[in-house]
């Protein structure tokens, strides 16, 4: 089916961009560019069809042949990347988190920009990622889980429940936020047919709100990216005006982007979109600001005392399961009946919470079972047992199936393939009885 742009956007367009328009629309017309992020946690498997390095984030990201179905290989559900559009890796570079803060991301679903942050992060410090919509929230807390990220909180609020929990308590906000969509014209035509007239306003009106709670939760000497994939001045520049004249603490901060061949896009008032004729990726928009010096309170308690002491017969018969092997998380809360491995948390009173670090298992009777979470999140070399697996057996494991495994293999393994563990699984008698969690099966 044939999409035609808008006559509005067309004129529009032409407007903003004068003499380039027509390169422009011509850019639209070409094939999009794919990207795919390598996870550091989790090195050395390069995906087919994996090209040169997207030059806005060259440490991990790399740009993705069309016809690769990296995205249906099992080192994908193994987390060894993340399929991601190229520009889309561009906010999280321009916000250049360190190891060590506490980062938001408060429209973080479906997880491509968190688990970007949790790059930038290696390990250290917190990750709390929101997604207001439940069902897109139990997508992003998936995707925390497959990647392996140990640091990370997610939970499910409207940023202005959180903000009054959480006033100036981060060291970087990231607001990517919910706009009109110009920017995907190209790689998802259809939707030009959803796009109207009016749909920038009405979109600008939310952002402002969410972009008041983001520099209220910000602490003094914080960094924050506001990001869209939509090409319009409604939604881009004029609300980082609007943000400039409503919080005279605020101000924007120059960057730059190296985009290929030499070429960097310089951003000296702190904004700049990115278009599709002038970069190998699709339209967005990304602006930095950055909150004058002052004090602030640390909000953040240890995990235990935000959720629950763990209960003394889980710890027990954790460190059971965990004695054999050696170097562990280490257990220090709990969350419903899961045993966590958590770093320090804000207030959570009346949030819901989808994720907390690493969920280590649960109690069955007297046994302590893993979580498919903690084999996503262990760190290879592997101290528990590990037995490799072809690809046609990972597919298999992947969907279920119990797998042949030599008679001396006992106990709790990790199926691996090309040395990262797919999940856990128990050995015994030559059998591997499949621990891969329903949900997660293969068809």
């Amino acid at each position: 089916m044939i999409y035609p742009l808008p006559q509005a956007f067309i004129a529009r367009m032409r407007a903003q961009l004068g003499p380039d328009a027509d390169a422009y629309f011509s850019a639209l017309d070409q094939p999009y560019r794919r990207g795919i992020r390598l996870n550091p946690r989790k090195p050395g498997s390069f995906p087919e069809g994996m090209l040169e390095c997207v030059p806005w984030n060259s440490a991990y990201g790399h740009y993705l042949t069309q016809g690769s179905a990296a995205g249906l290989h099992p080192l994908h559900e193994a987390g060894a990347y993340y399929i991601q559009e190229p520009s889309a890796m561009a906010p999280v570079a321009v916000l250049a988190p360190k190891p060590g803060w506490r980062v938001l991301d408060l429209c973080a679903a479906p997880g491509g920009k968190s688990t970007q942050i949790a790059d930038a992060l290696c390990g250290e410090g917190l990750l709390v990622c929101n997604e207001p919509v439940p069902s897109r929230a139990k997508i992003l807390s998936r995707n925390i889980e497959r990647m392996g990220v140990a640091n990370a909180l997610v939970v499910s609020a409207d940023p202005e429940k959180l903000a009054p929990l959480w006033p100036e308590a981060f060291d970087a906000v990231l607001v990517d936020a919910p706009c009109s969509g110009e920017g995907m014209f190209r790689r998802h035509p259809e939707t030009r047919a959803e796009w109207n007239e009016g749909s920038p306003e009405g979109c600008a009106a939310r952002q402002k709100r969410i972009l008041a709670c983001a520099v209220e939760m910000l602490k003094p000497g914080g960094r924050l990216a506001y990001s869209t994939c939509t090409l319009n001045q409604i939604e881009n520049e004029q609300v980082v005006q609007w943000l400039l004249d409503e919080y005279p603490h605020m101000h924007t901060v120059p960057f730059f982007m190296p985009i290929g061949s030499g070429r960097i896009l310089e951003a000296p008032e702190g904004m700049t979109h990115l278009y599709p004729h002038e970069l190998d990726g699709e339209g967005h928009f990304v602006a930095l600001f950055e909150k004058d010096t002052g004090e602030s309170d640390d909000l953040f308690l240890p995990a235990a005392q935000r959720l629950s002491a763990p209960d003394k017969a889980l710890l027990t018969a954790y460190a059971a399961f965990a004695k054999p092997f050696g170097s562990m998380p280490q257990a220090n809360a709990q969350l419903g009946d899961a045993l966590l491995s958590c770093p320090d948390l804000p207030p959570l009173k009346g949030i819901k919470v989808l994720r907390a670090g690493v969920q280590l298992g649960v109690l069955k009777g007297k046994v302590f079972v893993p979580d498919h979470a903690l084999a996503m999140a262990l760190p290879a070399p592997y101290s528990i047992p590990t037995f490799a697996l072809s690809c046609e057996e990972a597919l298999r494991y992947q969907s279920g199936e119990a797998l042949t495994v030599p008679d001396s293999l006992r106990g709790y393994v990790l199926p691996t393939l090309d040395g990262l563990a797919l999940g856990f699984g128990k050995a015994s008698d030559g059998q591997l009885k499949n621990h891969y969690p329903k949900g997660l099966r293969r068809p």
